[in-house]
């Protein structure tokens, strides 16, 4: 994977299991992120477009997605396309200053033909990376929204990412989808032409400690498998993240007062672990 000396820290979040918080987690950070002063893009590569709804995304059909951008390239094969991302960046709908720090490359559901017709074409895993090359130089970082598997659309964040980060739920799939993802990025780097791609953490998510199995597993099984790649604190199940995505319009944490207040401090702090652990400096701009 070639990289420009600036451009920003690509993440790829992932998980082969679905239901394990990853778009929760993804938006959150961004919002996170945002709040510490870096200037982040969203990438919504799961074809139910949940990052845009949450990030309160003004339905316009006009709007082009990371759909179109990657049929542009599958297209014109030959055509100096890179960056070409950017002509499908959005803004989102928070308010400041989210909607000034955090920037949205949208999906819709065509986004699922998409993968189906460029799955094992020849250099097609590269397309997101190629798109994006260019494009995030004056950004801080990328945070890429992967679907529940790790097929077509997972390895083109994969080819394009620097690191990976893995959001699991404290259930046995969830675990298995975890080490499923850990194995897929060690076994298959090399052929994603990203030699140096790793799983850097291990988020746990929806942690209910008052049922055995979750008080089990967060304890003893998931400490035992991932050791000090496990990532703290630990995100327990709260209303405040479903009333933030639901409300009308779906709108930060924070926004929600004391009830948003304990889950977003958990956030900064996993914030604060992406940054060190990817590198990121110290933003240059005042933070109110």
């Amino acid at each position: 994977m070639t990289a420009s000396q600036r451009r920003a820290k690509r993440v790829a979040v992932a998980n082969n299991k679905g239901g394990t918080g990853k778009t929760s987690s993804t938006i959150n950070l961004a919002a996170a992120l945002a709040e510490a002063g870096y200037n982040v893009l969203v990438i919504d590569l799961d074809p139910q477009g949940n990052a845009g709804r949450r990030l309160a995304l003004a339905a316009d059909p006009a709007q082009p997605t990371v759909s179109d951008v990657l049929k542009t390239l599958a297209e014109r094969p030959d055509a100096s396309l890179e960056g070409c991302a950017a002509d499908a960046f959005a803004e989102i709908g928070w308010p400041s200053p989210y909607n000034e720090r955090i920037t949205l490359l949208p999906s819709r559901t065509d986004l699922e033909n998409r993968a189906m017709l460029e799955a094992g074409q020849l250099g097609a895993v590269h397309r997101l990376e190629v798109a994006l090359d260019g494009a995030d130089d004056e950004l801080d970082i990328v945070l890429i929204d992967c679907p529940p598997n790790l097929g077509h659309l997972t390895q083109l964040a994969l080819a394009a990412a620097d690191v990976a980060l893995c959001v699991m739920d404290p259930e046995l799939d969830g675990i298995e989808g975890a080490m499923a993802l850990r194995d897929f990025v060690a076994n298959n780097r090399k052929k994603l032409g990203n030699s140096s791609l790793e799983v850097v953490g291990y988020i746990v998510n929806r942690v209910d400690t008052r049922t055995g199995a979750h008080k089990f597993q967060v304890e003893e099984s998931i400490p035992e498998i991932f050791g000090q790649d496990l990532w703290q604190p630990l995100l327990p199940e709260r209303v405040a993240i479903k009333d933030a995505a639901d409300a009308d319009p779906p709108r930060p944490l924070r926004a929600l007062g004391r009830d948003g207040e304990e889950m977003a401090s958990r956030f900064d702090k996993l914030a604060a672990q992406l940054t060190a652990r990817v590198g990121l400096e110290v933003p240059t701009v005042e933070v109110s």
